[in-house]
């Protein structure tokens, strides 16, 4: 009897170590994006090629997006209208941190501000983190709900803009909206560009204009 319970028992290990593995293998195959190897749960509740993509066309090369849309619904409208309105056509990466992150959204080449639609709220309690190629909406530091037309793209990780808590502005974190999925490269060559002071803008603006020439959908795959 001792024999056969001993038999069974490593009979069950042996299953059980195998799923195990098994397990551990989908999840190094499967990269979730915006949610970390620890995370306890996926970011994505729909596959990744029923998001909407857009392209920027921009004077450093072709970045392609994806929105989240089911996680930030009315940011990604928000950001979509603009788009659709050709707002985003012929205006600047303003602001160029090279350890941190690029900017746009707002300036012609001219430095002129565009107007904008109007704040939204924030979304940014919604289970995505501000990781190296997500999307963000910018907005003011001491306002969570007043992000407009202005995004900026991670450069790096950047937790200190995820959401923590609804304690004040800065704990409530930036409302992650999509992820470059092409075109990194591009977004990687904008950090090296000599960046100066500007007047109204920052101490991060560059020196020659980087264009975004247009924002349009495109089909996803």
């Amino acid at each position: 009897m001792k024999l056969h319970f001993r038999i069974v028992a490593i009979a069950l290990l042996a299953f059980i170590g195998a799923c195990g593995k098994q397990a551990s293998q989908v999840s190094q195959e499967i990269a979730i994006p915006g949610v970390d190897a620890a995370g306890e749960r996926s970011a994505l509740e729909v596959p990744v090629a029923d998001y909407p993509r857009v392209v920027l066309t921009t004077d450093a090369g072709a970045v392609v997006i994806e929105l989240y849309a089911d996680k930030a619904p009315l940011t990604v409208r928000s950001f979509m209208t603009y788009v659709e309105a050709g707002h985003y056509d012929n205006t600047v990466f303003h602001r160029v941190i090279g350890n941190l992150l690029v900017q746009g959204g707002a300036y012609t080449p001219e430095y002129r501000l565009k107007p904008d639609r109007g704040f939204i709220r924030s979304e940014a309690n919604n289970g995505l983190r501000n990781l190296r190629g997500t999307v963000t909406a910018a907005r003011r530091a001491n306002d969570p709900d007043s992000a407009g037309a202005q995004f900026f793209i991670n450069v790096v990780d950047n937790p200190q803009f995820d959401f923590v808590s609804m304690a004040d502005a800065r704990s409530r974190g930036y409302t992650v909206f999509g992820r470059v999925i092409e075109g990194m490269e591009a977004i990687d060559g904008m950090r090296s560009v000599k960046v100066g002071p500007r007047a109204g803008i920052g101490d991060a603006t560059p020196v020659k204009p980087i264009i975004i020439r247009q924002i349009r959908a495109t089909e996803t795959p």
